[in-house]
Parts: C-alpha cells; structure tokens; sequence
C-alpha cells in the first residue's frame, strides 16, 4: 500500500493543470522566479506561490535564495526523467485536436530535456554514436567505449564539471520521437559543448533550441548528423 499512496501523491502534484505547466517550464534544467512561473501556469502570484510551496514540500521542487528573491528548479535530474516520461506517455494516447505551430515543430526538431539534447536532433546523436560504437546504450544504461572517450577528448568535453552524483550515461526515451536520445553525464557534457562552440542557440520560448549554420556544419563533420536548415 505504501508505494501506491506514493505514487498517489506524486500523480496529484503533477496532475494539477497548473503545476503540470509550472513544471514543463522548469524541465530545461533552469531555474526561475515565482512570478515568471506564475505566467506560466495562468495563475495569480498568491496562488502560484501555493502551487510552488506544494511542489516544494513533496520534493519535486528546490528553492534558491538570490538577493531578495527566490528561485525555483527541478529538485534532480530523476524528477526531470519522470515528467519527460510522463509526456512519452501522453503522446502516445489519442491527443485532443489542437493546431500544430512553429514552436511545435521546433520542439521537435531539436530542444533540451533538462540539460541534454532531445527531439529529432537529440535521438539523431544518440544514434550515430552507436553506430561507430562510440557508445553502447542498454534499457537503462549506458557505457563510453575507447573510441568514444577519444571522440569526447577531441571535442572538448568536460565530463568532470557535472559531478559524479548522477547518471554517467543512459538513454532517454524522446516523448516526440518516442526513440531513445542520450542523458546522464555524457549527454549533459555533449549538450554543454554544442551550446560552447554556438552550435545551437536557445529560442524565446519553450525548451525549443536552433541549430545554427556553424552547428549544421559542426554536427555533419564530427558525428556524421545532416541538420536541415530551418524552412
């Protein structure tokens, strides 16, 4: 009984359409203020501030102090892991009608889940560094084999900067591909690189992020990846 009240009490903080967005606003991996978040889930401030303090108290949320102002993340990677799930999930049920748009088809094409690179652009990495066996991904894990910590040397990753209390390497199963991409350490110190080298570039809005044209050519030479340029 104790797991299922668990899962229970979990399903009705992320279950709240308001909090579902707040936390959709938070899976880049970033951190943002009250009022931003209360934006985000078309609430007051005094209720989103409810809403937060909820998320907080059953560990899904962590509380950062800047200056006068709070800030607000993903308490770990795991909780990221778990909502991108949960999107895997709902789109493979029967979605309501709702009429495709720009940003749509940009988070698709490429967008971070939580620190790591997801969408087409995401699963596409995933699969070529398997292809030349530069990684080797089971169901829930993942190794760097002795070709791929060279191909890592080379491009300038930095592996050590994420710590060691997390994941090294795993796939992600991409909720819009439905296919794995690559998280855990290795996927963050990628994604980190590409954002170094302007490979990719954050859009405005959303988790959305663009390939630029150094990036087209950057991910064509180094891993073999054809980006389309943007229609």
């Amino acid at each position: 009984m104790g797991n299922a009240i668990d899962i229970a009490a979990v399903g009705a903080l992320v279950g709240d359409p308001a909090r579902a967005n707040m936390l959709a606003a938070l899976v880049d991996g970033g951190a943002l203020p009250a009022s931003d978040l209360a934006y985000a889930a078309g609430v007051s401030p005094q209720t989103a501030s409810w809403h937060l303090g909820n998320l907080a108290e059953g560990g899904l949320l962590a509380v950062e102090r800047r200056g006068r102002h709070r800030y607000y993340r993903l308490a770990s990677p795991l909780v990221a892991r778990m909502l991108e799930t949960v999107m895997t999930v709902a789109a493979t049920g029967r979605p309501r009608y709702r009429p495709r748009s720009r940003l749509d088809d940009a988070m698709r094409a490429a967008r971070t889940c939580y620190d790591h690179l997801a969408g087409r652009l995401g699963v596409a990495l995933a699969d070529a560094l398997q292809e030349h066996r530069q990684i080797v991904l089971t169901e829930d894990g993942g190794r760097v084999t002795e070709a791929g910590a060279r191909l890592l040397d080379e491009f300038g990753v930095d592996l050590a900067r994420f710590g060691a209390r997390r994941t090294f390497c795993r796939p992600c199963l991409d909720w819009s591909e439905r296919r794995p991409h690559l998280a855990g350490i290795v996927g963050a110190a990628l994604a980190a690189r590409a954002f170094e080298l302007g490979w990719v570039r954050r859009l405005p809005e959303g988790r959305a992020v663009a390939v630029t044209p150094a990036g087209r050519r950057g991910f064509a030479e180094r891993f073999g990846i054809e980006v389309a340029p943007p229609s």
